[in-house]
């Protein structure tokens, strides 16, 4: 039967080894080989005895904190809890803790936790940053803390210091944009935050209208939230009238416009159709429910706290890695 206190000693009793050779086997950075028999007849007795390690001890052992960075723009988005929890269960799996740590989008702050990092406070980062290009992360590379970018495209680099894992946000557009115009929509705008994956976004549902040959109309306001959702409407009404369908750049924003919408005592989809991005929960309770696009931000986070936790213990070595994660479109009644 297992018991908490148990100690390396104990583990080294009850698999009838030296202390040392359970140091080796337990750790896996270590450049000592032992037979694998050995390994797993060690690792069978540390399980049956519930033996954890001494954190403490393994810090100052290792020069590790255990700790991972998490790094994301707006803490307050629904689309981000998922992305954390891909991450923690990665961490929990292999005896890492996690910091969340938000940076409203702002440059001062990403570059005040890259800091951080160079100072020792996290073992590896896996983030959304959008400010930074991939010149801010060669120092970390130069100091064997690992970054994973979660990112709106294939991030180019002079060299390829931290690993990329990335949704084409540019063709997800692109794609929604054709399905409204396959539905015979002419008069479709974006509506869109400033910033971060702006750009790439309203790119897609540009190329989209190019190649049907419709006039595009663009209305930004500041934050991907649903309040600027609203706002950025209120703005674009003062300009012309409503269009018969919207490409809002986030699910938030998307539902701050069918807010107006409603007021105008408009009908969705039957007057306008609006579509989002990103599949946050609320995108399927809100009334009509949102068409939207899907990118499994949970699995990516995952994977993405893996491929960091693998680079540590030197079971992932080499260039960073670019990596496409899949999406889909969310087909639901409110286009």
């Amino acid at each position: 039967m297992g018991f908490n206190n148990a100690t390396q000693k104990d583990v080294a009793t009850k698999a009838g080894v030296s202390q040392a050779a359970v140091s080796i086997a337990l750790n896996p950075l270590s450049e000592f080989n032992i037979p694998a028999h050995t390994i797993e007849r060690i690792q069978k007795a540390a399980k049956e005895l519930n033996y954890k390690p001494n954190r403490f001890a393994k810090a100052l052992r290792t020069n590790r904190t255990q700790t991972l960075a998490c790094i994301i723009p707006d803490i307050t988005n629904p689309f981000y809890p998922a992305l954390v929890k891909g991450v923690q269960r990665a961490c929990e799996l292999e005896d890492y803790d996690l910091v969340t740590l938000n940076t409203d989008g702002s440059k001062d702050k990403e570059l005040h936790y890259i800091e951080l990092a160079k100072q020792g406070r996290y073992d590896g980062i896996i983030g959304v940053f959008f400010n930074f290009d991939s010149s801010h992360f060669e120092e970390l590379a130069e100091q064997n803390i690992p970054v994973v970018r979660l990112e709106s495209n294939a991030r180019s680099q002079a060299k390829q210091s931290f690993d990329n894992i990335y949704v084409d946000d540019h063709t997800a557009f692109e794609e929604i944009t054709q399905l409204l115009i396959d539905a015979g929509h002419q008069d479709i705008c974006m509506i869109s935050g400033k910033g971060g994956p702006q750009h790439l976004r309203v790119s897609g549902y540009k190329k989209a209208l190019a190649n049907a040959r419709i006039q595009p109309f663009v209305q930004l306001e500041e934050e991907f939230t649903e309040n600027g959702g609203e706002i950025a409407l209120e703005k674009l009404l003062i300009k012309r009238p409503m269009p018969s369908a919207i490409v809002a750049a986030n699910d938030l924003m998307a539902i701050g416009c069918m807010r107006v919408i409603k007021n105008f005592g408009l009908s969705i989809p039957d007057q306008i159709a609006v579509t989002g991005f990103d599949n946050i929960p609320a995108a399927e309770l809100v009334t009509p429910s949102l068409t939207t696009i899907d990118r499994f931000q949970e699995n990516s986070a995952e994977k993405a706290a893996k491929i960091i936790i693998g680079r540590l213990n030197k079971q992932i070595i080499g260039q960073g890695q670019t990596i496409k994660q899949p999406y889909k479109i969310i087909r639901r009644n409110s286009a």
